[in-house]
């Protein structure tokens, strides 16, 4: 699999190890590396919009949306409560926010999103550490 995917595009191999490396990891670890791929993913998506770069716009967001839709399904609503719904509220608005904002051509619905969900994975590794 990835000796074909090597001679496509050996950067996106590349990625595609590294998170495979990274995702054996635990629960919180790996929530913390969604939340880390998905501020990353919408930082780029506002500079794209800026720069009228389309294509790694729409790549962004749907690499942010899929990241979005995997911390949703990770949810555990009978241990989480109210926090998990909380959460799932908080994924879908994100979801339609980016989704409406991927229409237009202002970065700044993006940064403000990526900036929200960074203070959450800011939380999310300060209850890791404790």
């Amino acid at each position: 699999m990835y000796a074909t995917t090597l001679t496509r595009d050996p950067f996106a191999t590349y990625r595609q190890i590294d998170a495979v490396g990274r995702t054996t990891t635990d629960g919180p670890g790996l929530v913390q590396l969604l939340y880390k791929e998905l501020v990353a993913a919408l930082r780029a998506a506002a500079w794209a919009s800026d720069n009228r770069q389309y294509a790694t716009k729409s790549d962004r967001v749907t690499r942010a949306t899929a990241i979005l839709f995997a911390l949703e399904a990770g949810l555990d609503f009978e241990r989480g409560g109210a926090v998990s719904e909380t959460l799932a509220r908080l994924y879908a608005g994100a979801r339609r926010t980016i989704v409406d904002a991927s229409l237009g051509q202002d970065g700044t619905v993006f940064r403000t999103t990526a900036d929200t969900l960074d203070e959450i994975a800011q939380a999310w590794r300060t209850a890791s550490a404790a």
